[in-house]
């Protein structure tokens, strides 16, 4: 059972996680790998409104996903992008990365290969995800603009769309662990934490959502 108390937390976390950016014209999107097809559909939108000429997937498996994505996620986002009427020649696919720092190294790589110039990127993720995204890109490719961007879906229904409230409360709670520990391992550049936003985190914590916390040390993204 969920109290009341954790509900007012998770949304809090939800809040904060979002950057609140204005979507604008970008030289491409990138969309971040994960359970959520959402993250390819919102790049489909942005492609279908002439935001981006170009989309690059990226993303390998990981636990949650080896079972839904078997093909790997950048490879179901670009099915799914296809579907829904983007152009086989403006998708990119890079299927190699397993964490947010490898997505944005391997995506510029890529990128790089197919002489495609970037000069600002439209990042896509989970909603919880973008200040991570965010972060991360800023530290590894602070040469570019970056745009952070999500489906644009409040929290419960968001909540409904996964169907896991427990693991989506969890993910909160790992996404903001991350945003706190990683920049002193040098993995993303700070982002200062309200002291209400982490009395919530430390509370969910207690309550025992804890499932996608790392230990200090661990490599960034894992």
């Amino acid at each position: 059972m969920i109290s009341t108390q954790t509900w007012v937390d998770a949304q809090q976390l939800w809040d904060f996680h979002q950057m609140h950016h204005e979507p604008r014209p970008c030289s491409v999107a990138i969309g971040l790998g994960s359970h959520d097809l959402g993250v390819a559909d919102t790049a489909a939108d942005f492609y279908r409104r002439g935001m981006v000429p170009l989309i690059i997937f990226t993303g390998a498996t990981s636990r949650t996903t080896a079972e839904r994505m078997p093909r790997g996620e950048a490879v179901h986002y670009r099915e799914r992008a296809l579907a829904l009427g983007v152009p086989a020649a403006a998708v990119l696919v890079e299927p190699q990365a397993r964490n947010t720092g490898e997505n944005i190294r391997f995506s510029r790589a890529v990128l790089e290969e197919a002489d495609v110039e970037v000069s600002s990127v439209l990042l896509i993720s989970k909603p919880y995800e973008e200040r991570r995204a965010y972060a991360t890109a800023r530290k590894i490719w602070p040469e570019v603009d970056i745009v952070s961007a999500s489906s644009p879906m409040t929290f419960e229904a968001y909540l409904d769309s996964i169907g896991d409230a427990r693991m989506v409360i969890d993910m909160l709670v790992g996404a903001l662990q991350r945003l706190m520990i990683y920049p002193k391992q040098g993995f993303m550049i700070p982002q200062p934490v309200p002291n209400d936003v982490a009395a919530a985190y430390e509370r969910l914590r207690q309550e025992g959502f804890t499932s996608r916390i790392v230990a200090d040390g661990t490599p960034a993204g894992c």
